[in-house]
């Protein structure tokens, strides 16, 4: 049940950010949600699922979007390893950890992007890119992943069965 709710997460999360989040943005900018929801399953499920989920999550960004195929894939595979090492230290009652982790993901990914796609093609203005597009999309996916955190944790505090009747 779990890998099914996994499967569901990611295409349900790739079509909204494709569909409706795509003319929800502001001047152009998109909330992330495969980083979102790549990091909720790192740090809730732990590291061989963060990394199956990034992975089909970075793929299907690649197959859709990337002009090489395989890179969005391989950062987003790492994104969910990382999240997963800290599914140690995870409490589900805390709301900080996901989404300081969601934050230092979306950093780490446009970060990435940056250096694979601006920087090798000698487009240097990091002080631009880093006011009008990560942080913009940063502030986005922070809001927004506040409220896929709540709802991904409901659903799989019901499937493992620790989430209490008398709430």
């Amino acid at each position: 049940m779990k890998r099914l709710v996994e499967a569901l997460s990611v295409i349900v999360c790739f079509l909204l950010q494709s569909t409706i989040f795509h003319y929800a943005g502001f001047a152009g900018i998109v909330p992330n949600l495969m980083i979102i929801i790549t990091s909720i399953f790192g740090f809730m499920e732990g590291r061989s699922d963060g990394m199956v989920v990034g992975f089909v999550s970075g793929l299907l960004i690649d197959i859709f979007y990337g002009s090489v195929l395989g890179v969005n894939a391989l950062i987003f595979l790492l994104i969910g390893y990382g999240n997963g090492v800290a599914n140690r230290g995870f409490y589900p009652d805390d709301i900080k950890f996901p989404l300081l982790f969601i934050s230092i993901s979306d950093i780490v990914y446009l970060i990435m992007t940056y250096l694979s796609g601006f920087l090798l093609r000698a487009r240097f203005n990091l002080g631009y890119y880093f006011l009008h597009l990560m942080l913009p999309e940063l502030v986005y996916t922070i809001i927004v992943s506040l409220f896929i955190y709540l709802a991904v944790r409901w659903i799989l505090l019901r499937i493992e069965g620790r989430f209490e009747e008398d709430e």
